[in-house]
């Protein structure tokens, strides 16, 4: 791993999306080196299921050497934005980093997204990275792949994420000389709560752990300013930094990864890697011909929480499917619950019907249907 060198020490820097995950990481880097940190993220109150808020995050930055403020921000609220800038310059002097992190992902086709999923992840992604420019800034956004693969099945998140990367081109160029704009992707995937919501509770295993993020961030902003309007790959970075290992990073040493979104592996390629691996997502295991016969009914899941969306399994059309958006005819049972309960749902931690008696689970349409599923569920568990 890349070692902390001080580098930082003294520095403010102002990140979004801190409160867990890939931002927390990069502050916990920063904090080490004795660095300021703004905490600016929406997770001020604990969530049920989700562990950190900016409060927690705080802590931990003050127990790693640094100083911190955390700040409740949506980045796509200009007012809470300057609010945040004005609290960090009184106490810290000014902000020397800007880091992007805060971001949304939906993975559904054009038809499938709603105005207000779009409006969603172009104002985080988008809106949220244009309007916090401050001295030196790192967006967490991809190289610009034209490919056409890359926007067939999302072409609003690709959007969303360009836009961040187009703003990296435009700023870097704006502000050379003075301010360094660069963005920062990872080469594999990295594992969080959105890779469970995707590749299922086995995709861990093909992931590395948000450090190597972290360490990629740390040694891009102790660069000078002329390092600016670079698309680095966080492994490509390490490697010149002098890294030789990257075993360390992996969530299990020596087990295959899977390569990021928006680099050079075709989708599909890598959906097909995804699950020679093990790694389908936990709601498509279900899907058979004789329980699409036996079941005939269509489930919309309808989730709020960390990775809001709409989700669904169709056991009645054909072979049956499965996946992001609405389903593609008429559901039978809307579910609505929790992403997290979600996921434990159907990673068999948790039974629809005790989700539904506790509360945490709402069910319209028929409730002899959503007790045929969990049926269905518990079957295909017996047989992994």
């Amino acid at each position: 791993m890349l070692q902390n060198t001080g580098k930082l020490g003294g520095c403010t820097i102002f990140i979004t999306g801190a409160s867990r995950g890939i931002g927390k990481a990069i502050a916990l880097k920063a904090a080490r080196d004795g660095a300021n940190v703004v905490i600016a993220a929406k997770t001020a109150d604990p969530h049920p299921k989700l562990p950190g808020t900016i409060y927690t995050a705080a802590a931990e930055i003050e127990a790693a050497g640094g100083k911190a403020l955390p700040c409740i921000v949506d980045v796509r609220d200009e007012k809470q934005i300057n609010q945040a800038v004005e609290q960090a310059v009184e106490k810290f002097g000014g902000i020397d980093i800007l880091v992007n992190n805060a971001s949304a992902i939906n993975l559904t086709g054009t038809l499938e997204t709603p105005m207000k999923k779009v409006d969603l992840m172009l104002g985080i992604n988008l809106r949220g990275t244009y309007l916090t420019k401050n001295p030196h800034i790192l967006n967490l956004s991809p190289p610009l792949n034209l490919n056409p693969s890359w926007f067939k099945n999302h072409t609003a998140y690709t959007m969303a994420k360009y836009g961040m990367s187009m703003c990296v081109l435009g700023m870097a160029e704006e502000f050379k000389g003075s301010i360094a704009v660069n963005a920062l992707w990872p080469k594999t995937a990295i594992q969080t709560a959105a890779m469970d919501m995707l590749g299922g509770s086995e995709i861990g295993k093909q992931c590395r752990k948000v450090e190597i993020v972290a360490d990629a961030a740390y040694a891009i902003l102790k660069k000078p300013t002329s390092f600016t309007g670079q698309f680095v790959i966080d492994e490509d970075i390490l490697k010149k930094e002098g890294v030789k290992e990257f075993d360390v990073y992996a969530v299990e040493p020596g087990h295959p990864l899977l390569p990021d979104f928006f680099l050079d592996q075709e989708p599909e390629d890598l959906a097909k890697q995804m699950e020679e691996h093990g790694a389908t997502p936990a709601f498509k295991r279900i899907l058979s011909p004789d329980i699409v016969k036996t079941t005939e009914a269509v489930y919309r899941f309808d989730l709020s929480g960390e990775h809001a969306g709409v989700w669904y399994i169709d056991l009645k059309n054909d072979a049956g499917s499965a996946g992001s958006g609405d389903p593609p005819t008429k559901a039978d049972v809307i579910m609505t619950l929790d992403s997290a309960d979600f996921i434990k749902m159907f990673g068999g931690r948790l039974k629809p019907t005790m989700a539904f008696m506790s509360g945490k689970l709402k069910i319209k349409g028929d409730m002899g249907l959503a007790i045929k599923l969990e049926k269905m569920m518990a079957m295909m568990k017996s047989k992994l």
